[in-house]
């Protein structure tokens, strides 16, 4: 990419998508010894997924939460990106993804100064964004919700705190290899 590109810089980032859902994630407790903890079980069906981007060589991150994964929501997760990541257009943002059908859809428009470059299939330790997910279902393990929009809303919160917390997101994220590849 750097011979390709001369004089532009090129950043190494990571993509992934996860689901929170009103089904609670649960997590062992500490509780007081003989009495039961108690948890929230009721199952609900709805959902929304965080389209997380990280650069494994500095702890950056950036999210967009949506309704739905598919290609024209993917698209708009890839544009929000390249506007935060490279407002100038000066850069080149390769971006590792894995290779679900969204990812490599015909019809998907990619940035123009966004490359993406596919893992092996059935690879899911080699993806440097996967460990990210456990610092954001942290934020809502063992609560409920009621709806959506409050899921939402706490969500939101803690990946603007991971956003600005890099030293937290390096040390989840910081593979060997994606970090070399950057210098």
């Amino acid at each position: 990419m750097r011979a390709a590109h001369p004089g532009r810089a090129v950043e190494v980032w990571a993509e992934d998508e996860a689901r929170l859902g009103l089904k609670p994630i649960t997590r062992r407790v500490w509780w007081l010894r003989g009495h039961r903890p108690r948890s929230g079980g009721r199952t609900k069906y709805e959902w929304l997924y965080v389209y997380g981007f990280a650069r494994p060589a500095t702890g950056e991150s950036f999210t967009v939460i949506l309704p739905r994964v598919q290609v024209e929501r993917m698209a708009d997760a890839l544009a929000a990106f390249a506007a935060h990541a490279d407002p100038k257009g000066e850069k080149v943002l390769v971006v590792v993804v894995d290779n679900a059908g969204w990812h490599r859809a015909r019809r998907l428009p990619i940035p123009a100064n966004v490359r993406l470059h596919f893992l092996p299939p059935c690879t899911p330790e080699l993806q440097p964004v996967e460990p990210f997910w456990a610092l954001v279902r942290e934020a809502v393990a063992n609560e409920t919700y009621d709806r959506l929009a409050d899921l939402r809303r706490v969500v939101r919160r803690r990946c603007r705190r991971l956003a600005e917390d890099r030293a937290t997101v390096l040390g989840a994220i910081g593979f060997h290899w994606a970090v070399r590849v950057e210098r």
